[in-house]
């Protein structure tokens, strides 16, 4: 199984970036997903998710700049990154949201300079 994220890179403050995470397996399309951040030395924090009926949450430091969708078709899931500051700067992933079943993949740098 992998979890293959990309879409990552430089990008100034104000500044925006679409990450898309595509799974190997079918069954990624049968979860709730979402997208993690993770920071060096701090825990991997949940980002934002999406259910099966395209229900989306975010954590309240990304909500109205982020915007998390699915497409099942291709076991894929979107991140589109607005307004981009320099606290979201980290490495982004995605798994199943309410429980990390697959393995985590490398993830997709995000680096925004102010």
């Amino acid at each position: 199984v992998q979890l293959q994220a990309s879409g990552g890179g430089l990008v100034q403050a104000g500044g925006s970036l679409r990450l898309s995470c595509a799974a190997s397996i079918r069954t990624f399309s049968d979860y709730t997903v979402g997208w993690f951040r993770q920071t060096p030395g701090e825990e991997r924090d949940l980002v934002a998710t999406v259910s099966l009926s395209d229900t989306t949450n975010y954590a309240a430091s990304v909500l109205g700049r982020f915007t998390i969708s699915r497409d099942d078709a291709e076991h894929t899931v979107y991140l589109q990154m607005n307004s981009l500051k320099s606290e979201d700067t980290a490495v982004y992933f995605c798994n199943t949201a309410l429980r990390a079943i697959y393995p985590w993949g490398q993830g997709t740098q995000v680096t925004v300079s102010s």
